[in-house]
């Protein structure tokens, strides 16, 4: 305890260590000059992920404080693999020109990742989406919501446990959000693979929750999305949405829909299953899967939509028809196919550049892209 008051003597660490404060769980990248630096703990940790040096800062009456940095140009390099190996990592900037004060450098958190919660597309898988799922309890129900920010796609369903584990088995999110209190019995439940993070009380509560998702999405009423007698979904998907405001994700005019998943519209299949009929992957070491043989998509949009075809495949014979009807025009259909199939190959990920471009993250080089895009959308319509 001692040390740690000698810690926060230098001006530098005295702000490091507020700023950690507010987000004690996350691995927090500290802006200093052209370097992003971590210290203590998670100085260590990143050290060993990132294969980075790990060093000693001077730092007054402590003596010295555990330090390991890198350029702030290789962000893109190095927190992909932070993430990946399963931390919320806290971005840190100068909030001022060093050279317009003569006081130490105003300095906050720009952006917080997390597993579930990415635009980078380093990290993103582009054949799958990418979904946090927050999940509210109420005795031996629950409600669940699930949103990728990449893609903008805004789903939810309620029903007994066993529905909710199958759920989560078949749509396998990247991060759970849960209420305090429940993470202990949710990976005696479900096991410690998933990443977890954690809400108080006041982001489950559904009079808010329903108002949440009305001031978003601009309506007076939920029932034109089907999902306003669900309130334990609605809670849920409240809870998503005041977690992005909690993490600094503002930009978010690309989430304007939500969906219901209805259970007696689907075939669901349970995790053991999955893995046994070797779906997505395979016990045996480089054996191809079911979606590898099968995924000749043109697009990462196509591969995503075939994976959610695989995951929860329907029952509805009308749309099964549909599809089929679909793939037999284009078997028999040669020129029309190959002609579509070059059109959609230029089109790649335009849900993903929509959704930059929708939260003030897209590139100079995306924007080209974008549109490069619309242009192609036009022979394919």
């Amino acid at each position: 305890m001692n040390e740690d008051k000698k810690i926060v003597e230098t001006p530098l660490m005295k702000q490091y260590f507020a700023i950690k404060g507010k987000y004690p769980d996350a691995l927090l990248l500290f802006r200093v000059g052209d370097f992003y630096e971590t210290f203590g703990e998670d100085a260590i940790t990143a050290s060993k992920i990132l294969g980075i040096v790990l060093t000693r800062r001077a730092n007054g009456a402590a003596q010295y404080v555990e330090l390991a940095g890198f350029p702030h140009h290789s962000i893109d390099t190095y927190l992909p693999k932070l993430v990946r190996a399963g931390h919320k990592v806290a971005i840190c900037d100068q909030l001022e020109d060093p050279k317009l004060t003569k006081k130490i450098v105003k300095r906050g958190i720009t952006e917080l990742v997390t597993p579930g919660v990415v635009y980078n597309d380093q990290i993103l898988s582009q054949k799958e989406n990418n979904y946090l799922a927050a999940v509210y309890f109420q005795k031996d129900q629950a409600g669940i919501a699930f949103l990728d920010i990449s893609t903008g796609s805004f789903r939810v369903a309620s029903g007994s446990l066993s529905y909710i584990d199958l759920l989560l088995a078949s749509i396998a999110p990247k991060e759970i959000l849960l209420q305090k209190g429940y993470r202990k019995g949710f990976e005696e439940r479900y096991g410690k693979d998933i990443y977890i993070s954690t809400m108080d009380e006041w982001a489950f509560v559904p009079d808010s929750a329903h108002e949440k998702l009305q001031i978003h999405f601009g309506v007076p009423t939920l029932k034109g999305f089907g999902i306003e007698n669900m309130p334990l979904a609605i809670t849920a998907a409240g809870a998503i949405l005041f977690y992005l405001e909690l993490t600094r994700h503002e930009g978010l005019g690309h989430i304007c829909s939500i969906s219901r998943i209805d259970e007696e519209e689907y075939v669901w299949i349970d995790k053991f299953t999955f893995r046994n009929l070797e779906i997505f992957g395979s016990y045996q070491e480089n054996a191809a899967s079911l979606f590898s043989v099968i995924d000749r998509t043109s697009s990462p949009m196509g591969a995503r939509l075939l994976r959610s075809w695989l995951t929860m495949p329907i029952k509805n014979i009308d749309e099964l028809n549909l599809r089929q009807n679909i793939v037999e025009f284009f078997f028999n259909e040669t020129e029309q196919r190959e002609k579509i199939q070059r059109n959609l190959k230029d089109v790649g990920d335009l849900e993903r550049i929509i959704s930059k471009a929708a939260a003030g993250r897209i590139s100079p080089r995306e924007v080209v892209q974008l549109k490069r895009v619309l242009n192609q959308i036009i022979p394919i319509k």
